[in-house]
C-alpha cells in the first residue's frame, strides 16, 4: 500500500512541475522549490528502478496493441482497395502477367528488409509460372530512395524495370544519383531519356497514387505484401496482409494458401 500511496505521491509532483511549465503565466515554481520536487523524484526512481522497467514495458506493450489493430484493420480494409493494389494502370510487374495469383510489394530501396526480399521475390517467381508480382514504389527513406524510384519508373517505360530495379537493390554500393545512374548505364537504359521520364507526369501520379494508397490502407512500414488472387473483386476478394520480411518458405506458403 505504501508503495503505491509513493507512486501517487510522486505522479503529483509530476503533475505539478509540469503542469507550472505548461501554464507559467498562472503559476510560478520558484528555483528553490523546484529543485526539491527534482531531489524528490530523483530519490524515490533511484530507490524504485523497478518503476522505470514498468513504466517502459508499458508503453512497449500499448505501441504493440496499436499496432496489432492497425494490422487487422488493414486486413480488413484490403478487398476494398483491390483494384489500386493489383491493377494499377503502370504499375510494374514481374513473373506472369497473367498469373491466377498476385503478389503486391511495397517497398524502398534503402530499406534492409526489402533488400533482403530480393533474392527471395526472384526465387519464387522462378518457382512458380502462375504468380504474378506488382511493385509498389513507395519511398519514405529520404530523398535518394525517391530518386532511384522515379529512376525505376522511368526504367518501366524503356521496358527494362525488373533487371533495373533488381540491380538496385543488389547493389554493393550505398545508393546516390551517381551510383543510380551508373547501374542504368550497365543496365542497358538509355540514361538521357532517363532522367527527362524521371520527371514525367506520370511518374509524379504514380508514385502519388502510392503515397495514397499506402495512407488509406494505414502502412507504417516496408515491406508490406498483399496476396490474393488476380481476379478477385472487392466483393469477393480475400487477400492476406502481411507486413514485413518473409523468409522464401513463408511466402511460397502465402502464394499457396492464395491459390487455393
Amino acid at each position: 500500500m505504501k508503495k503505491f500511496t509513493n507512486i501517487a505521491l510522486i505522479a503529483a509532483l509530476i503533475s505539478t512541475v509540469n503542469l507550472a511549465f505548461a501554464e507559467t503565466k498562472a503559476v510560478t515554481v520558484a528555483p528553490a522549490e523546484k529543485a526539491k520536487i527534482e531531489q524528490v523524484v530523483k530519490q524515490y526512481l533511484s530507490e524504485n528502478p523497478e518503476i522505470i522497467i514498468e513504466a517502459v514495458q508499458g508503453y512497449q506493450r500499448k505501441q504493440y496493441e496499436q499496432a496489432e489493430q492497425t494490422v487487422k484493420q488493414t486486413q480488413k480494409n484490403a478487398p476494398q482497395y483491390v483494384d489500386a493494389l493489383f491493377r494499377q494502370a503502370n504499375d510494374p510487374i514481374a513473373g506472369n502477367p497473367n498469373g491466377k495469383v498476385t503478389v503486391v510489394e511495397f517497398f524502398d530501396y534503402q530499406c534492409p528488409h526489402c533488400v533482403d526480399m530480393a533474392p527471395v521475390i526472384q526465387d519464387v517467381v522462378k518457382a512458380n509460372p502462375e504468380v504474378r508480382i506488382v511493385f509498389k514504389e513507395f519511398p519514405i527513406r529520404g530523398p535518394i530512395s525517391e530518386y532511384a524510384a522515379r529512376a525505376a519508373l522511368a526504367a518501366n517505360k524503356q521496358n527494362k524495370y525488373v533487371p533495373f530495379q533488381h540491380a538496385l537493390l543488389t547493389s554493393k554500393q550505398p545508393l546516390s544519383q551517381e551510383v543510380v545512374l551508373k547501374i542504368a548505364t550497365e543496365t542497358g537504359l538509355n540514361v538521357e531519356q532517363l532522367k527527362k521520364d524521371m520527371h514525367d507526369e506520370s511518374v509524379n501520379s504514380q508514385i502519388k497514387a502510392t503515397y495514397q494508397l499506402a495512407q488509406n490502407l494505414k502502412l507504417f512500414g516496408t515491406p508490406a505484401f498483399f496476396i490474393g488472387k488476380t481476379n478477385a473483386t472487392k466483393d469477393n476478394a480475400t487477400i492476406n496482409y502481411i507486413p514485413g520480411q518473409l523468409d522464401k518458405t513463408q511466402l511460397q506458403g502465402e502464394i499457396d494458401k492464395a491459390s487455393k
